[in-house]
């Protein structure tokens, strides 16, 4: 609660903001009234506010009565922004002024005015730069969630798109949004999501990562991760329409979808632009790109060590000899080439712009061209995790457990064979067909197996069919959530 002296409030706020030059006092009298008008440096817009707040206060003619009848007049009848309420408590005025509100005391009154004047800069909306699509828009999520929260009304202009306010952080009090069609969403879903939010024990949250782990099934060890993530707002339109929930969270353009299947890793918002048939053969283009690059180096290595048998003579004595001059195990030459891609990889994503032509020259010719020369390691270990790094570029969502696998499956098929790799093969589907996000099986729908949701699986039914009404996500087989 506030004071009702205006001395008492301000020494409150100049104690919070005690030594920070971007806090700004602007003392006022209101109609003989002593007034204080708030603002954070480069929060607010000072041409708006001095348009909408200080001029007209000044020259608005109030009538006679006490503070909270001077205050209650120039709520109603002199202010003109849009965005403006009154604030009973000092916590919330506090973190309206740290998003960009204005805050308006008058001496007398227990309440304040926090006024909308945000003109904080901020990225323009462009494409997004890790989903670039061929057909769709070329507009992707930003930094502020209000933005966000309209590239998605555009989209979708119907009463039923709700959006909830939602904090989290201790110190950076980040605001979330919660974001479903009420018609379509599972009441149980959204109330999950909303505890979810209100258990996070955070000091701040400055990125989508620092809240997915709260959204996994606690307990559990999943190797893929069953929280999706876009920066696209079509994707996102398309995910809420079949019953899902997204939370945006201000300052990153990531938006959390949930629940994830495994299965939408391999399909994209191209595949409903391009017809059924070229859709269906790029999903199969990505499943076998993403069986390459997790089993295709494993199973080379332990073919090569202990079942020389399955490799057609030919190619097996092409093997032979280039691995004849080299002084290390096939196993070892494709754990250090794995080692050596993702250190280049690595510099490639983290170097400047202007570096990065630098950095693929050097791995290409350099390290791919002298290690092979030198004889340090073969030529046919090279392109299979050369075909391996290609493929695993088809899948992006599933880079990291893909990387990790990979490498843990060298070394089995390096140390066992093909009978520790079917071991893990059948661990690793084992883990991934009990897993489940929000009460929705993460394999769904090809475990449990649903006949009616394979239309739009790794196959894709025509418009006609898909666009009679979406497919709900809580009634995918195995689901437990409530219609």
């Amino acid at each position: 609660m506030f004071a009702v002296s205006l001395k008492e409030n301000l020494e409150r706020f100049q104690s919070d903001f005690d030594g920070s030059i971007d806090f700004i006092t602007r003392r006022l009298r209101i109609a003989g009234v002593e007034a204080a008008f708030l603002s954070m440096e480069g929060m607010v817009n000072k041409q708006i506010a001095a348009q909408s707040v200080l001029t007209p206060v000044m020259n608005a003619e109030f009538p006679s009565g006490d503070p909270p009848e001077k205050f209650a007049y120039l709520r109603d009848c002199v202010l003109s922004a849009v965005d403006q309420k009154e604030v009973f408590e000092y916590t919330e005025s506090l973190n309206l002024l740290m998003s960009g509100f204005a805050v308006l005391l008058m001496d007398g009154c227990r309440s304040v005015l926090a006024i909308g004047l945000q003109g904080f800069s901020f990225r323009s909306v462009g494409e997004p730069q890790n989903e670039s699509m061929q057909h769709g828009a070329r507009e992707g999520f930003v930094e502020p969630v209000q933005i966000n929260m309209t590239l998605l009304r555009r989209r979708l202009k119907t009463p039923q798109l709700k959006f909830e306010k939602l904090m989290a952080g201790r110190e950076s009090s980040t605001f979330l949004c919660l974001c479903y069609l009420r018609d379509r969403a599972s009441p149980e879903l959204v109330r999950a999501v909303r505890r979810q939010v209100a258990q996070m024990d955070l000091d701040a949250v400055l990125a989508a990562g620092y809240v997915t782990p709260f959204f996994r099934r606690p307990g559990a060890f999943s190797l893929f991760n069953t929280v999706g993530v876009s920066e696209r707002p079509d994707t996102v339109c398309g995910k809420i329409e079949e019953g899902r929930v997204a939370l945006l969270i201000d300052g990153t353009p990531n938006v959390v979808i949930l629940p994830h299947l495994f299965l939408e890793n391999f399909q994209s918002f191209d595949d409903y632009a391009n017809r059924p048939f070229y859709a269906a053969f790029t999903r199969i283009l990505k499943l076998i790109a993403f069986f390459l690059a997790m089993f295709f180096p494993g199973f080379y290595v332990a073919a090569s060590t202990f079942h020389p048998e399955l490799i057609p003579e030919p190619l097996l004595l092409k093997i032979a000899q280039s691995e004849l001059n080299t002084p290390f195990s096939i196993m070892l030459e494709a754990i250090v080439i794995h080692i050596i891609y993702e250190i280049m990889r690595e510099a490639g994503l983290r170097a400047p712009k202007v570096l990065g032509h630098a950095v693929s020259i050097v791995g290409a010719l350099v390290i791919g061209d002298a290690a092979v020369n030198s004889g340090l390691v073969g030529a046919p270990t090279l392109m299979v995790i050369a075909v391996t790094a290609i493929s695993s570029y088809l899948v992006p969502s599933l880079y990291e457990p893909v990387a990790i696998c990979r490498l843990i499956l060298i070394l089995i098929g390096g140390t066992i064979g093909f009978w520790g790799l079917m071991t893990a093969m059948f661990l690793m589907t084992a883990n991934l067909c009990s897993e489940a996000s929000f009460g929705v099986p993460f394999g769904a729908p090809v475990s449990p197996f649903g006949k009616a949701s394979m239309r739009d699986a790794v196959l894709r039914a025509g418009w006609k069919k898909l666009g009679k009404r979406v497919e709900k996500i809580q009634d995918l087989p195995g689901s437990t959530l409530d219609p």
